[in-house]
């Protein structure tokens, strides 16, 4: 069963979902002795939670995917587009870099080992709230040579002589290519998804295509790859 509280906008207004009863409800305890936060929502795994979360409309989601099981890359995808604009928190994670970065492409904010303690569960949520990811330092280094792995396949100068692009509409452009939503992009560069739009547009119109695809093809066409 779900155990709701009242949803506070000056409060940050938090979902736990674990499998672990003991474990979900004294996190949610804890949760709820500070001043800023509420709880929204507790609940274990289940049919019905996906609409719990949804109804909750909660700015975090608190997730423990369970003590020994593989990441559920689906699972978080589910719950990810349910929470809708909230921020997703991994708890109770191991240190692995693989199951590291599926967690990043899948659009969660925060990481968080299973040695934390409750209270690095609480700044946590108040960091990914203001707009922060939260990961452990020795998982950072990983992105880094995922992105420098992922150098060659960015847009370049040649992108900007040939097509006219600036380097944001640039930055744009391996996003377009994974199929993102102009909301999704604007999450992950933190600007408004109006902005994205317009960024969108003035991409279309410099290559003269007509679609998202066209744009892809486009730069494709000028050896890029994305």
């Amino acid at each position: 069963m779900i155990e709701a509280e009242g949803n506070l906008s000056s409060k940050i207004n938090a979902f736990l979902l674990s499998e672990n009863r003991l474990f979900r409800e004294a996190l949610a305890r804890i949760l709820r002795s500070k001043s800023d936060i509420c709880v929204v929502g507790v609940a274990p795994y289940s049919p019905e939670v996906i609409e719990q979360i949804e109804a909750a409309r909660c700015d975090v989601l608190l997730v423990d995917p369970g003590a020994g099981e593989p990441l559920d890359m689906g699972l978080i995808q589910e719950v990810r587009l349910a929470a809708g604009d909230a921020k997703i928190v991994l708890i109770d994670m191991v240190e692995d870099e693989s199951a590291f970065l599926k967690a990043v492409r899948a659009g969660v904010s925060g990481y968080i080992l299973q040695e934390a303690s409750a209270l690095d569960v609480v700044a946590a949520v108040r960091s990914v709230k203001q707009g922060e990811a939260v990961c452990p330092s020795r998982l950072c280094l990983c992105l880094f040579k995922y992105l420098a792995n992922k150098c060659p396949n960015l847009p370049n100068s040649r992108i900007k002589a040939q097509l006219g692009l600036t380097r944001r509409e640039q930055q744009l452009l391996p996003l377009i290519a994974q199929g993102m939503t102009n909301k999704e992009i604007a999450s992950q560069l933190n600007l408004s998804e109006q902005t994205i739009k317009n960024h969108v547009h003035r991409i279309l119109q410099r290559t003269g295509a007509s679609g998202r695809l066209e744009v892809v093809e486009a730069v494709r066409a000028n050896g890029v790859a994305l």
